[in-house]
């Protein structure tokens, strides 16, 4: 009944307020299996609800009892009793210490080795609960040889518990380099990735998580994941129907990319960030993140890669990005893919600059709507972009718009190139630049000033002064005081 109970969240705390754990624990011992394997589901479910409840299962001295019980129990309550080492770990590190303290590594590696399936499925998941929090619990579970034991369940036939396993070496890789690297000695990147191509969505999710894992340490775990032959397999799953292996695909291409040029320049030859584009344009939201970072990686290595992902028509899926996505990370993130690929040279800054994306980023900027994040990526994008841009049409509006922090760069940019192209001087004229720059108040010596300088230094000095503020009012003055010659 209270097993029961514990299954809906409305009942739990009124069963621990008539204090049903003190109740639960003498029925660990009881002389029938069922109540046995019943009390402890019932422990497990409402430890599975609260920290507070998991943190009564450990006061409550429950936890070496399930623990003996692990080891000498029939199958059922062998899977019950790891129900509730993995309902107490998963809350907290303390927690999850607590379970390690009492000695419950070493049973829960020994169910491993189960010849039930669900047993060994109800083992692995505590494991990969504890190892998830930190290096240290991750070590404990590797120091009590789980390792060589999940791969082993990685090859079993149920889905179920290839799911679990696949998803607990994910959680011991995650930390550090050398917990990677003791996942990898076991032999699991040729497992994991013959798994790429499974039809069963939540075995591919974990997947390829435990590869992004493992791949995201160093450059030789990297090109260790790639030497497994993951391309281009691992593109299909850019176009799975589950939005988590889209997310989880892109994920481990973008743990790849980032470690070198070569990296990058492998997954382009592979078709990958093509793939990458045309998924970012079918996703929304969250989905799209670690695709939107990989092509800032991809982008920031050289110039060649970043032309690369301008080739693959980056540079709009990027700037839709930027203007209907509501959150401000995923804005951020698509904010500094797009300085990446700016910053190179005068053609990568017009590729960027012809999308109408640089008035969006100053936007954004100057929105006290925007987080402080959004806000940093914004100006650096601009920054690197305007430092690099000779696209002068695109310039022009931040005359009027900028700030003057941003400003002295636009500017900047003007005196660079009208000294060199004639046509581009006349229409800056026509277009009304040259009077603009006349208004800008430059501090005397600053360098905005002398960019101000050399723009009027490539036209003649009464044009100069034609446009300068103040200058009507002295013309009329004239006219006002014009003595006309009177025969």
């Amino acid at each position: 009944m209270v097993a029961e109970l514990a299954t809906r969240p409305q009942n739990i705390e009124t069963l621990q307020n008539a204090g049903v754990m003190s109740l639960l624990r003498p029925l660990l011992l009881d002389v029938v299996p069922t109540i046995q394997q019943t009390a402890a589901l019932a422990l497990g479910r409402l430890a599975n609800y609260n920290d507070d409840l998991a943190e009564a299962v450990v006061k409550g001295d429950i936890l070496p009892q399930l623990v003996y019980s692990l080891a000498e129990q029939n199958r059922f309550y062998k899977k019950a009793a790891a129900f509730v080492l993995r309902a107490v770990g998963k809350h907290s590190p303390q927690l999850a210490q607590a379970i390690v303290d009492c000695g419950a590594l070493d049973t829960l590696v020994i169910c491993l080795e189960d010849f039930d399936p669900g047993v060994k499925e109800a083992a692995a998941w505590a494991l990969g609960y504890i190892a998830r929090h930190n290096t240290e619990l991750s070590q404990a579970v590797v120091d009590a040889g789980a390792i060589p034991l999940l791969v082993l369940c990685i090859q079993e036939p149920e889905i179920a518990l290839k799911r679990i396993a696949a998803s607990a070496l994910s959680d011991i890789s995650k930390h550090s380099p050398e917990l990677a690297q003791t996942v990898v000695d076991a032999g699991a990147i040729a497992h994991l990735a013959q798994m790429i191509l499974n039809p069963d969505a939540k075995l591919k999710r974990q997947v390829l998580s435990a590869l992004s894992q493992i791949a995201k340490h160093s450059v030789d775990l990297a090109e260790m994941v790639v030497e497994a032959e993951i391309f281009p397999v691992v593109l299909t799953c850019l176009k799975d129907k589950d939005e988590y292996v889209k997310k989880n695909a892109c994920t481990l291409i973008r743990e790849i990319a980032k470690h070198t040029p070569e990296l990058s320049q492998l997954i382009v030859n592979a078709g990958g960030v093509a793939a990458v584009i045309d998924c970012i344009g079918l996703c929304k939201g969250n989905i799209r993140l670690p695709g939107i970072m990989l092509l800032g990686y991809v982008a920031a290595h050289s110039e060649n890669l970043a032309m690369a992902v301008i080739i693959s028509k980056g540079v709009p899926q990027l700037s839709i990005c930027l203007s209907e996505e509501p959150e401000d990370h995923i804005k951020a993130a698509a904010a500094w893919a797009l300085g990446q690929l700016g910053r190179h040279t005068p053609e990568h800054a017009r590729a960027v600059a012809v999308t109408n994306t640089l008035p969006v980023l100053l936007s954004l900027y100057m929105s006290p709507e925007s987080s402080e994040d959004l806000q940093v990526k914004s100006k650096k994008a601009i920054k690197n972009i305007l430092q690099k841009c000779t696209y002068l049409p695109a310039l022009e509006p931040f005359l009027y718009d900028a700030p003057p922090n941003i400003l002295k760069h636009v500017v900047g940019q003007f005196s660079k190139v009208l000294p060199h192209d004639s046509k581009a001087r006349r229409l800056f004229v026509t277009s009304g630049g040259l009077k603009k720059v006349q208004e800008i108040k430059a501090e005397p010596g600053s360098l905005l000033q002398e960019y101000i300088n050399s723009i009027n230094n490539c036209y003649p000095e009464e044009i100069v002064r034609y446009y300068s503020p103040g200058y009507s009012d002295t013309l009329l003055q004239r006219v006002d005081s014009y003595q006309p010659l009177t025969n």
